[in-house]
């Protein structure tokens, strides 16, 4: 081990807080360095904090043809609560579709719907829970898209969990540590998110890839850089010549 990869690791773990030993991990994989994860979980420096929550899914089956959808409150600085729209697509965790309303009804749940799924789009199922909101209109313009209406049983969000996760992931590593200040402003922080996401972000379940996959960087490339994402949040670390 060389102290240059420790003090990577330590510089990584320190300018990315949320982060834990898989998501480090995953970078330095991405960076040509073969490092073993239970090495970077001995080497990160420990903090006071519980351990981020684990999800099991029953979801794997037909993950290509499977999207779901749910939503999540935000307060802004002004006491408003805005209601975000989340569309993902299980294969390769893909958000499809993020958008938000003050008063989510059906009749702008189903034009997200018609914006987020052009006609030649592949899904063929979508899961959901029993708002009010996905009412007999809503199920129709589902069908008229091509798409299989799932819902799933009454408070049993584990029945829906890549989309609560991935909402859980939104907030803890973004919407928690931002001052939203009115719709404009959550729409261009949720902007932001989205492109690191799909861009740069690994995941557990891509095998410490990103849904765009990222090209995994020779060591004589050059140097490491960070590059920061999310206002600072987080940062993609990339190999550049000197």
């Amino acid at each position: 081990m060389s102290g240059d990869v420790r003090r990577l690791i330590h510089e990584m773990a320190d300018a990315n807080p949320l982060w834990g030993a898989p998501r480090i991990h995953g970078e330095l994989a991405k960076l040509g360095l073969a490092v073993s994860e239970r090495t970077v979980s001995r080497l990160m420096p420990r903090r006071r904090r519980p351990p981020s929550q684990t999800w099991r899914t029953f979801l794997q089956n037909h993950a290509s043809a499977l999207v779901a959808l749910d939503f999540c409150t935000v307060p802004t600085l002004t006491g408003r609560v805005l209601f975000v729209l989340v569309i993902l697509a299980h294969e390769r965790r893909r958000i499809l579709h993020v958008n938000v309303t003050p008063h989510p009804t059906s009749a702008w749940t189903r034009q997200q719907m018609r914006e987020a799924f052009p006609w030649d789009a592949t899904a063929r199922t979508l899961l959901h829970d029993r708002d009010a909101i996905f009412d007999e209109a809503f199920r129709r313009s589902v069908a008229a898209l091509g798409l299989t209406d799932v819902r799933t049983a009454p408070r049993s969000p584990w029945q829906n969990a890549y989309v609560e996760r991935l909402i859980g992931s939104i907030r803890r590593e973004c919407l928690d540590h931002v001052i939203v200040f009115d719709e404009r402003h959550l729409r261009r922080v949720l902007r932001t998110y989205v492109d690191y996401y799909h861009h740069s972000r690994t995941h557990l379940a891509l095998e410490k890839d990103a849904p765009e996959p990222r090209p995994i960087a020779a060591t004589e490339t050059g140097r490491v850089v960070a590059v920061p994402a999310v206002g600072g949040l987080h940062h993609r670390y990339e190999r550049r010549a000197v």
